[in-house]
């Protein structure tokens, strides 16, 4: 069974259209975060918008012809996320270090393929609302027994996976990945990579303690999607500052993932 899953995944990554639908779906994933950092932006200016995946997708939604726009992410997406699927079945290494990969490939396949179901789901009507679903689950997930742990190990994960984007944006881990030429326009990719990362990593840490004051005080309005973060940061000192810095950022991330959709090692 392993050995045949191992074969269709070696023929997946041979095939070329999937590999140009992957790097598709790094510039989709572009889009989106262009457009999540733009509604952030204008929201810590003042303004009104929902500043998460949801909202930046209906945002699209409401431009002409954006149905197609959004089906042509979804697609993009699910193949970048069958990709790092593969990626994670054909990973080498001793059992820990192999167990550890499979786990971030597969992580990051599942939040491609959740991404693209949102697409797909607005393209067809839907309108979701980010923070409304974090808290119907978080309510459900505090109704049963040890519901407050599980939650609290949920926003602890969202958190450390904050410092990890941090951590690789500092230390450009994501070079690994990428063939970046070494002359302006390299080096223009990079700072584009360090400064999105940086600012994803903030945003998901501010989610993370959401989903972990959430469970400490057994209320689930306290949890909320990225929107809800970003709320919450304009209510602190100096946060409609740090809103936009963080904007700024994950406008940045987009656009080097448009990059990364170009020099990634696929």
């Amino acid at each position: 069974m392993a050995g045949r899953a191992k074969r269709a995944a070696r023929e997946a990554q041979s095939s070329t259209g999937l590999r140009l639908l992957a790097r598709g779906g790094y510039v989709a994933n572009g889009v989106v975060h262009v457009l999540i950092g733009a509604v952030v932006l204008v929201v810590a200016l003042g303004g009104r918008g929902e500043a998460d995946q949801s909202g930046a997708l209906k945002t699209l939604a409401a431009v002409p012809a954006g149905f197609v726009v959004l089906w042509i992410i979804a697609v993009a997406l699910w193949a970048l996320a069958l990709w790092h699927i593969a990626q994670g079945l054909l990973t080498r290494g001793d059992a820990a270090s192999r167990w550890g990969t499979r786990l971030s490939e597969w992580g990051q396949a599942v939040a491609f393929a959740a991404v693209g179901a949102i697409a797909v789901s607005v393209a067809l009507g839907a309108r979701p609302d980010a923070d409304e679903a974090a808290q119907d689950t978080s309510r459900g997930v505090l109704a049963v027994p040890g519901g407050v742990f599980l939650l609290g190990a949920v926003g602890v994960g969202v958190a450390v996976g904050g410092i990890l984007f941090i951590v690789l944006g500092v230390r450009r881990g994501f070079e690994k990945r990428m063939t970046i030429p070494p002359d302006g326009l390299g080096r223009t990719v990079v700072v584009l990579g360090v400064t999105g990362f940086i600012a994803k990593g903030v945003a998901l840490g501010i989610l993370g303690v959401l989903l972990i004051v959430a469970a400490v005080k057994v209320d689930p309005e306290k949890a909320g999607g990225l929107d809800s973060a970003v709320d919450a940061l304009i209510e602190m000192p100096s946060g409609p500052l740090l809103a936009a810095v963080i904007g700024i950022g994950l406008i940045a991330y987009g656009v080097f993932c448009g990059f990364r959709g170009h020099y990634a090692r696929l």
